[in-house]
Protein backbone atom coordinates (compact mmCIF):
# COMPACT_ATOMS: atom_id res chain seq x y z
CA UNK A 1 0.00 0.00 0.00
CA UNK A 2 1.50 2.99 -1.54
CA UNK A 3 2.18 6.09 2.03
CA UNK A 4 -0.51 8.42 2.30
CA UNK A 5 -0.12 11.78 4.37
CA UNK A 6 -3.78 11.53 5.51
CA UNK A 7 -3.80 7.90 7.00
CA UNK A 8 -6.68 5.85 5.63
CA UNK A 9 -9.30 4.50 7.50
CA UNK A 10 -12.11 2.06 5.72
CA UNK A 11 -13.97 2.03 8.68
CA UNK A 12 -15.33 5.49 8.37
CA UNK A 13 -18.65 5.60 7.14
CA UNK A 14 -20.05 7.89 4.40
CA UNK A 15 -22.39 7.96 1.30
CA UNK A 16 -21.61 9.01 -1.86
CA UNK A 17 -23.91 11.06 -3.26
CA UNK A 18 -22.18 11.78 -6.73
CA UNK A 19 -19.10 10.62 -7.89
CA UNK A 20 -17.44 11.24 -11.69
CA UNK A 21 -13.68 11.37 -12.74
CA UNK A 22 -13.29 15.08 -11.24
CA UNK A 23 -15.32 15.33 -7.78
CA UNK A 24 -17.15 13.72 -5.76
CA UNK A 25 -20.21 14.95 -3.29
CA UNK A 26 -20.57 12.56 -0.07
CA UNK A 27 -22.52 12.40 2.88
CA UNK A 28 -20.67 12.95 6.25
CA UNK A 29 -22.86 11.35 9.31
CA UNK A 30 -23.15 13.09 12.31
CA UNK A 31 -20.51 12.64 14.61
CA UNK A 32 -17.89 12.48 12.44
CA UNK A 33 -15.17 15.12 12.35
CA UNK A 34 -14.77 16.14 8.99
CA UNK A 35 -10.97 16.48 8.82
CA UNK A 36 -8.10 15.32 11.63
CA UNK A 37 -7.39 17.81 13.95
CA UNK A 38 -6.31 17.53 17.71
CA UNK A 39 -7.73 14.53 19.71
CA UNK A 40 -9.06 13.25 15.76
CA UNK A 41 -5.99 11.59 13.93
CA UNK A 42 -7.61 8.85 11.90
CA UNK A 43 -11.26 8.87 12.99
CA UNK A 44 -12.35 11.24 10.27
CA UNK A 45 -14.11 11.68 6.81
CA UNK A 46 -11.11 12.16 5.25
CA UNK A 47 -9.37 9.47 6.74
CA UNK A 48 -12.35 7.31 5.23
CA UNK A 49 -11.88 9.14 2.12
CA UNK A 50 -8.48 8.23 1.67
CA UNK A 51 -9.22 4.60 1.83
CA UNK A 52 -11.25 5.15 -1.10
CA UNK A 53 -9.28 7.25 -2.92
CA UNK A 54 -5.89 7.78 -1.59
CA UNK A 55 -4.09 8.23 -4.39
CA UNK A 56 -6.25 10.97 -6.31
CA UNK A 57 -6.66 13.15 -2.86
CA UNK A 58 -2.72 12.53 -2.50
CA UNK A 59 -1.94 13.92 -5.82
CA UNK A 60 -4.19 17.05 -5.01
CA UNK A 61 -2.30 17.65 -1.87
CA UNK A 62 -2.02 19.50 1.44
CA UNK A 63 -1.97 23.00 -0.04
CA UNK A 64 -5.59 21.98 -1.39
CA UNK A 65 -6.45 20.42 1.93
CA UNK A 66 -6.74 17.40 0.33
CA UNK A 67 -9.24 17.71 -2.26
CA UNK A 68 -11.91 19.33 0.47
CA UNK A 69 -13.75 22.33 -0.42
CA UNK A 70 -15.41 23.15 3.03
CA UNK A 71 -16.19 21.23 5.77
CA UNK A 72 -19.15 20.50 8.57
CA UNK A 73 -18.74 20.43 12.15
CA UNK A 74 -18.30 17.03 13.82
CA UNK A 75 -21.96 17.01 14.75
CA UNK A 76 -23.27 18.46 11.52
CA UNK A 77 -24.35 15.49 8.83
CA UNK A 78 -24.34 16.13 5.62
CA UNK A 79 -23.00 16.68 1.76
CA UNK A 80 -19.22 17.84 1.49
CA UNK A 81 -18.02 18.55 -2.13
CA UNK A 82 -15.01 16.99 -2.64
CA UNK A 83 -12.49 17.37 -5.96
CA UNK A 84 -10.57 14.90 -7.21
CA UNK A 85 -7.88 16.90 -9.24
CA UNK A 86 -6.03 20.11 -8.40
CA UNK A 87 -7.74 21.74 -11.70
CA UNK A 88 -10.77 21.10 -10.35
CA UNK A 89 -10.04 22.13 -6.76
CA UNK A 90 -9.06 25.66 -8.36
CA UNK A 91 -11.95 25.90 -10.20
CA UNK A 92 -14.86 25.15 -7.04
CA UNK A 93 -13.05 26.83 -4.68
CA UNK A 94 -12.68 30.45 -6.81
CA UNK A 95 -16.74 29.20 -7.02
CA UNK A 96 -17.25 29.29 -3.32
CA UNK A 97 -15.18 32.50 -3.63
CA UNK A 98 -17.45 34.03 -5.77
CA UNK A 99 -20.24 32.84 -3.76
CA UNK A 100 -21.93 30.74 -6.57
CA UNK A 101 -22.28 27.85 -4.62
CA UNK A 102 -25.48 27.37 -2.84
CA UNK A 103 -26.07 25.40 0.44
CA UNK A 104 -28.98 24.34 1.96
CA UNK A 105 -29.30 23.04 5.66
CA UNK A 106 -32.80 21.70 7.72
CA UNK A 107 -32.61 22.51 11.06
CA UNK A 108 -34.47 21.76 13.74
CA UNK A 109 -34.21 24.43 16.52
CA UNK A 110 -36.03 25.35 19.99
CA UNK A 111 -39.28 27.85 19.42
CA UNK A 112 -40.41 29.62 16.49
CA UNK A 113 -38.36 32.99 14.36
CA UNK A 114 -40.86 35.83 14.87
CA UNK A 115 -41.02 35.62 10.97
CA UNK A 116 -41.66 33.04 9.07
CA UNK A 117 -38.95 33.95 6.53
CA UNK A 118 -36.20 35.94 6.83
CA UNK A 119 -32.64 37.46 5.86
CA UNK A 120 -30.17 37.70 9.16
CA UNK A 121 -27.41 40.33 8.59
CA UNK A 122 -25.75 40.21 11.60
CA UNK A 123 -21.37 40.14 12.06
CA UNK A 124 -19.99 37.21 13.24
CA UNK A 125 -16.52 37.24 15.27
CA UNK A 126 -14.53 34.15 16.29
CA UNK A 127 -13.70 33.70 19.78
CA UNK A 128 -9.99 32.15 20.49
CA UNK A 129 -10.14 30.30 23.57
CA UNK A 130 -9.71 26.67 25.04
CA UNK A 131 -12.06 25.98 22.26
CA UNK A 132 -12.72 28.12 19.13
CA UNK A 133 -16.10 29.56 19.18
CA UNK A 134 -18.26 32.69 17.29
CA UNK A 135 -20.34 35.30 18.49
CA UNK A 136 -22.63 37.82 16.80
CA UNK A 137 -20.45 41.31 16.83
CA UNK A 138 -20.55 44.27 14.55
CA UNK A 139 -17.16 44.61 14.30
CA UNK A 140 -17.43 40.99 12.93
CA UNK A 141 -16.76 39.92 9.23
CA UNK A 142 -20.10 40.06 7.28
CA UNK A 143 -22.64 37.29 7.72
CA UNK A 144 -25.53 36.47 5.98
CA UNK A 145 -27.98 33.69 6.45
CA UNK A 146 -31.44 33.69 5.06
CA UNK A 147 -33.93 31.34 6.66
CA UNK A 148 -37.82 29.76 5.97
CA UNK A 149 -39.99 28.34 8.73
CA UNK A 150 -41.10 25.19 7.17
CA UNK A 151 -43.24 23.34 10.01
CA UNK A 152 -43.74 24.56 13.46
CA UNK A 153 -45.09 22.26 16.30
CA UNK A 154 -45.09 23.11 20.29
CA UNK A 155 -42.02 24.06 21.56
CA UNK A 156 -39.76 23.73 18.43
CA UNK A 157 -39.37 24.44 14.39
CA UNK A 158 -37.93 22.71 11.07
CA UNK A 159 -36.45 25.49 9.06
CA UNK A 160 -34.61 25.40 6.02
CA UNK A 161 -31.41 28.08 6.69
CA UNK A 162 -29.29 29.05 3.77
CA UNK A 163 -26.28 30.78 4.36
CA UNK A 164 -24.84 33.72 2.29
CA UNK A 165 -21.27 33.60 3.60
CA UNK A 166 -19.03 30.78 5.40
CA UNK A 167 -18.48 32.05 8.60
CA UNK A 168 -17.36 30.23 11.75
CA UNK A 169 -20.36 28.05 13.35
CA UNK A 170 -22.62 30.64 11.08
CA UNK A 171 -26.28 29.07 11.16
CA UNK A 172 -25.65 28.27 14.77
CA UNK A 173 -24.96 31.87 15.99
CA UNK A 174 -27.25 33.62 13.98
CA UNK A 175 -30.07 31.25 14.77
CA UNK A 176 -29.05 31.72 18.57
CA UNK A 177 -28.91 35.18 17.74
CA UNK A 178 -32.85 35.67 17.20
CA UNK A 179 -33.53 33.84 20.17
CA UNK A 180 -34.14 29.45 17.63
CA UNK A 181 -30.79 28.02 18.89
CA UNK A 182 -30.50 24.58 17.02
CA UNK A 183 -31.57 21.54 19.09
CA UNK A 184 -28.80 19.79 20.73
CA UNK A 185 -26.39 22.48 20.50
CA UNK A 186 -24.68 22.95 23.85
CA UNK A 187 -22.32 25.90 22.55
CA UNK A 188 -25.08 27.83 21.93
CA UNK A 189 -27.59 27.61 24.00
CA UNK A 190 -29.97 24.55 22.71
CA UNK A 191 -27.92 22.02 24.87
CA UNK A 192 -30.79 21.96 27.38
CA UNK A 193 -32.80 20.13 25.29
CA UNK A 194 -29.90 17.58 24.47
CA UNK A 195 -32.03 14.26 25.90
CA UNK A 196 -34.49 14.77 22.90
CA UNK A 197 -31.66 14.90 20.41
CA UNK A 198 -28.81 12.73 20.15
CA UNK A 199 -26.75 15.21 18.52
CA UNK A 200 -26.79 18.73 16.71
CA UNK A 201 -30.17 18.64 14.96
CA UNK A 202 -28.76 20.50 11.29
CA UNK A 203 -28.30 18.73 8.31
CA UNK A 204 -26.54 20.19 5.06
CA UNK A 205 -29.26 18.66 3.00
CA UNK A 206 -28.76 20.13 -0.32
CA UNK A 207 -25.78 21.88 -2.42
CA UNK A 208 -26.07 23.41 -6.27
CA UNK A 209 -23.13 24.14 -7.71
CA UNK A 210 -21.63 24.17 -11.81
CA UNK A 211 -19.46 21.31 -12.74
CA UNK A 212 -15.92 22.73 -13.97
CA UNK A 213 -15.81 20.31 -16.74
CA UNK A 214 -19.03 20.19 -18.20
CA UNK A 215 -20.68 23.49 -16.82
CA UNK A 216 -23.66 21.68 -16.70
CA UNK A 217 -25.74 22.88 -12.99
CA UNK A 218 -25.30 20.67 -10.28
CA UNK A 219 -27.49 19.60 -7.58
CA UNK A 220 -26.64 16.85 -5.17
CA UNK A 221 -29.63 16.16 -1.85
CA UNK A 222 -28.95 14.23 0.91
CA UNK A 223 -32.37 12.75 3.04
CA UNK A 224 -32.39 13.42 6.78
CA UNK A 225 -30.64 10.48 8.12
CA UNK A 226 -32.84 8.44 10.48
CA UNK A 227 -31.61 9.94 13.73
CA UNK A 228 -33.23 13.15 12.96
CA UNK A 229 -36.18 11.81 11.34
CA UNK A 230 -36.62 10.18 15.05
CA UNK A 231 -36.09 13.46 16.37
CA UNK A 232 -39.02 15.11 14.01
CA UNK A 233 -41.48 12.25 15.16
CA UNK A 234 -40.86 12.53 18.61
CA UNK A 235 -41.76 16.32 18.46
CA UNK A 236 -44.43 15.95 16.27
CA UNK A 237 -42.81 17.39 13.55
CA UNK A 238 -43.23 15.87 9.83
CA UNK A 239 -39.36 14.87 8.14
CA UNK A 240 -39.08 17.05 5.46
CA UNK A 241 -38.69 15.39 1.76
CA UNK A 242 -35.33 16.49 -0.13
CA UNK A 243 -35.95 18.53 -3.36
CA UNK A 244 -33.46 18.38 -6.23
CA UNK A 245 -35.37 20.69 -8.57
CA UNK A 246 -32.91 23.62 -10.09
CA UNK A 247 -32.61 26.25 -7.86
CA UNK A 248 -34.86 28.88 -8.23
CA UNK A 249 -33.51 31.87 -6.09
CA UNK A 250 -30.67 33.45 -7.21
CA UNK A 251 -27.30 34.10 -5.37
CA UNK A 252 -27.80 35.58 -1.76
CA UNK A 253 -31.20 34.09 -1.22
CA UNK A 254 -33.03 37.13 -1.11
CA UNK A 255 -37.08 35.71 -0.90
CA UNK A 256 -38.98 38.42 -1.86
CA UNK A 257 -41.07 38.64 0.84
CA UNK A 258 -38.73 37.91 3.65
CA UNK A 259 -37.06 40.97 5.57
CA UNK A 260 -33.80 42.09 7.16
CA UNK A 261 -33.26 40.65 10.85
CA UNK A 262 -30.18 42.97 12.31
CA UNK A 263 -27.97 45.68 10.88
CA UNK A 264 -26.23 45.88 7.49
Amino acid sequence: MPEFSVQPNPRIPFTVRHADDDLMVVEKPGMVPTQPGKGHARDTLLNGLFAAHGAALQNVGAARDWGLLHRLDRETSGLVLVALKPHVWDELREEFARRRVSKRYWAIVEGAPAKATGVIRMGIEEVVGRQKTARVSSAGKEAVTAYRVLQSKGAHSLVECKPGTGRLHQIRVHMRAIGCPVLGDTMYGGGAARERTPRLALHAWRLGFHHPATGSAMVVVAPLPDDLIGVCRRLGLRPPEPDAAPERIKPGFRPADSEDIGTK
